[in-house]
């Protein structure tokens, strides 16, 4: 996969069957073959594409979307259940296979539709076209924050009530009653008049000749029994007895191990190996090379350059030989670009502002600024950053003349075998993935690069292997959230009231609104200016909103205290036509006590972010002393329309926190020489246990549209962050990571008290 766009990222579903097939007419006519003999074993029926009971009557939702640790599955199978009548204790589920009719067309409704209510006669059209879409381009993707609000919203709900449409026409038929006289509850049907009751099972046949409804009715969140309610995740008690998969779990017969090196200088090729020494090593089987002509070279517009595995009877004894392997690199001359030189360019090319490009034009700017009785510049800031999964990539693969199977982790299972197809010369049909759990991915693991590197390898030397990265290739080999600079200026009336805003930062991605303020500022004007790297790009966890939630709502602190207001404050003033965003500001504040006076050296600091759908509003408050920062408390409140898991919206929240302080304390990858300098945890730290705050989270159920939690959680954490250490301290943070400022009181950096120290 590329760069995601918003007229590419398009997601989920469609119909097929064996037995029963139940599904929502997301293209003409009923296929009800497409999908059954993929899903649908022995006894089971498939009451829709994400829907199957067996005869046991146990309901198994088929879901089309990855989980690596978010919990997003079990809420899927909530929203599911809900509309379906279901027992809870008969639900479970399992993750779709990588097949066209499982392709994300949901994504496209949420994501090119959003706001969009297309008449019932139109609605198979719009679906249909979104899956073709969707198929075309291998898109079965779980990213975005938009699992949740795209497929759980548009088609599971939808499918759990089709389904339920149908057994109450087949059960009506049956028992010749009218449908209005049926009631269901807890996966059973129930006529109270005669007194007849049967499970969902007993009309699966029947209800197998049906087509449903495209637009079935749907419950209103006053009915939800299942929806808003905290069940246990179903994928938790096998990651706690060890019996959950994972891909690197898995074992064939005859198997090898690989470890891979990929040019330490992004781009780089091979001029030439030295693989004579390796090659006797104890249990090394084979040295591969991967070309950067080939597919497995390129993802988008990236060249990822040149690639050598060894291949060994053990993954130790491959790394190990890897690690004395020979390889001259052709580097291009991209040996000179260093962090510092990439600063450089940024700096330069935001002061030339050659082609800038506008985001928002609001107002006379020019006009404000020569009206501003005050007016504040400021330049920030943000470093390269990996994903750092706790999983690294891995993949094993068994390749024939004629036929490809891979054993993976990741968040695009059909957009992958798309790729790996293309790779080996195969046709689509020829390539089974089997996808697996995984310990993270955080969009890590929606590029194929590793699973493209093990169908190569597998390929060379004609058994299965499988390719576990190391933690240093990990770090060193990712597909970074980018570096970027923004600079702003900002004028101040004589009543100290925002009138002007103006912002210039470097490469536009996505999503495109992540540099715009919610504030009501008059004046304004955000662009941006073209300044690649060459430095592989990749998404990150809230992408943009990362690097402008921090930009933007620290920039908004300065101007606030320049105007000498209280930076909660000095926001409500701005959003008295934003009332949801005002009430999520308020209640943070109000969770957090923010008026509550803290003691010499602590301070507090505020954020607000629209992101993904939802609101989160945070205030952090730290410590600071002898120039170390302690993190003590995170305050969250979010508003996603309606929390589909209270507790796995809050777990979300959570994780979005720590992955957040973890990058904004510590979180920076640097180049030097044109590679990365990083390679473990030693010099890519996170937050450790003990370092974790008291972290609160608290929920809005406004009602408006269902929003995301995976993504939300940590645009603010960085911006709120850097305002309570200027609370502590009155020390700006303008550049990240926080462990690199120096936040040394002047008595603290004296050479006196350093003296008296030693």
């Amino acid at each position: 996969m590329g760069k995601w766009t918003r007229r590419g990222v398009l997601s989920a579903g469609v119909l097929g069957g064996t037995g029963l097939v139940i599904g929502i007419a997301v293209r003409p006519g009923n296929p009800t073959e497409a999908a059954g003999h993929l899903v649908a074993g022995e006894g089971e029926n498939l009451l829709h594409i994400y829907l199957k009971i067996d005869a046991e009557n146990r309901a198994t939702a088929i879901l089309p979307h990855s989980e690596m640790g978010q919990g997003a599955q079990t809420a899927l199978t909530q929203m599911l259940a809900e509309e379906l009548d279901a027992d809870w204790d008969l639900m479970s589920f399992e993750e779709a296979p990588a097949d066209g009719a499982y392709a994300n067309n949901a994504l496209g409704r949420a994501y090119l539709f959003k706001g969009v209510n297309f008449p019932d006669a139109v609605v198979p059209t719009v679906d249909g076209l979104m899956l073709n879409v969707a198929d075309a381009i291998g898109m079965q993707v779980t990213g975005g924050s938009l699992s949740i609000r795209a497929t759980g919203q548009y088609f599971l709900r939808a499918a759990g009530a089709s389904v339920r449409e149908m057994l109450v026409k087949t059960a009506s038929k049956a028992w010749g009653v009218p449908e209005t006289e049926i009631r269901t509850a807890k996966s059973m049907l129930h006529h109270d008049g005669s007194g007849r009751s049967a499970p969902y099972s007993e009309f699966a046949a029947a209800a197998a000749e049906m087509t449903p409804s495209s637009t079935p009715k749907l419950k209103k969140a006053s009915q939800f029994s299942v929806m808003g309610q905290s069940k246990p995740r179903h994928d938790i008690p096998s990651k706690v007895d060890g019996t959950a998969m994972f891909a690197m779990d898995v074992k064939r017969p005859g198997m090898v191990y690989a470890a891979v090196r990929r040019s330490p200088v992004f781009g780089s090729t091979i001029r030439r190996i030295d693989d004579t020494a390796v090659r006797a090593m104890p249990g090394v089987i084979d040295v591969v090379t991967i070309g950067s002509s080939s597919a497995s070279g390129i993802v988008g517009a990236y060249k990822a350059g040149d690639s050598v595995a060894v291949v060994a009877d053990s993954y130790w004894r491959a790394e190990k030989a890897l690690s004395v392997l020979n390889v001259d690199w052709d580097t291009g001359g991209k040996e000179t670009v260093s962090s510092e030189t990439i600063f450089a360019q940024f700096d330069r090319d935001i002061s030339n502002a050659v082609d800038r490009k506008h985001d928002v034009v609001t107002g006379d700017s020019d006009v404000a600024f020569n009206n501003a009785s005050t007016i504040l510049t400021a330049d920030y800031r943000v470093p390269f950053l990996a994903h750092s999964c706790m999983e690294p990539p891995n993949a094993t693969a068994e390749v024939s003349a004629d036929h490809a199977e891979i054993w993976i982790g990741c968040q695009n299972p059909l957009g992958f075998r798309q790729h790996i197809a293309a790779e080996l010369g195969l046709d689509e049909e020829k390539v089974t993935l089997h996808n697996y759990f995984m310990g993270g991915g955080f969009g890590r693991k929606s590029n194929a690069d590793y699973g493209l590197q093990a169908a190569v390898i597998a390929r060379a030397v004609g058994r299965p292997v499988q390719l576990v990265y190391s933690r240093a290739e990990d770090i060193r080999q990712d597909f970074y959230r980018p570096a970027v600079q923004s600079r702003f200026k900002a004028g101040l009336d004589a009543d100290g009231k925002l009138i002007a805003w103006q912002n210039t930062y470097v490469e536009k991605h996505e999503p495109i609104e992540a540099p715009l303020i919610p504030y009501s500022v008059a004046s304004q004007d955000i662009g941006h200016v073209a300044s690649p790297t060459h430095v592989p790009f990749g998404a990150w966890r809230s992408v943009d909103h990362s690097q402008h939630g921090f930009f933007t709502e620290s920039f908004i602190d300065e101007a606030a205290h320049a105007a000498g207001r209280d930076p909660f404050e000095f926001r409500v003033e701005m959003l008295k036509d934003k009332p949801r965003l005002l009430a999520a500001l308020k209640r943070v504040a109000k969770e957090a006590d923010w008026t509550r006076p803290l003691e010499e050296g602590r301070g507090r600091g505020i954020s607000l972010q629209e992101s993904f759908g939802s609101i989160v509003a945070q205030v952090v408050e730290v410590t600071v002393s002898n120039g170390r920062t302690w993190v003590d408390r995170v305050v969250s409140v979010i508003d996603a329309g309606y929390a589909v898991s209270p507790d796995g919206t809050k777990a979300q929240i959570e994780s979005g926190v720590i992955y957040g302080l973890s990058a904004a304390m510590y979180g920076e990858i640097t180049i030097e020489n044109g590679a990365v300098a990083q390679s473990s945890f030693s010099d890519y730290d996170a937050i450790r246990m003990h370092d974790s705050p008291v972290i609160e989270t608290h929920i809005i159920n406004s009602g408006e549209e269902i929003g995301g939690a995976g993504e939300p959680g940590t645009p603010g954490v960085a911006p709120a962050l850097a305002n309570a250490i200027f609370d502590a301290t009155g020390k700006r943070v303008r550049t990240l990571p926080v462990m690199k400022a120096d936040l040394r009181s002047d008595a603290e950096a004296s050479p006196a008290v350093a003296a008296l120290g030693a």
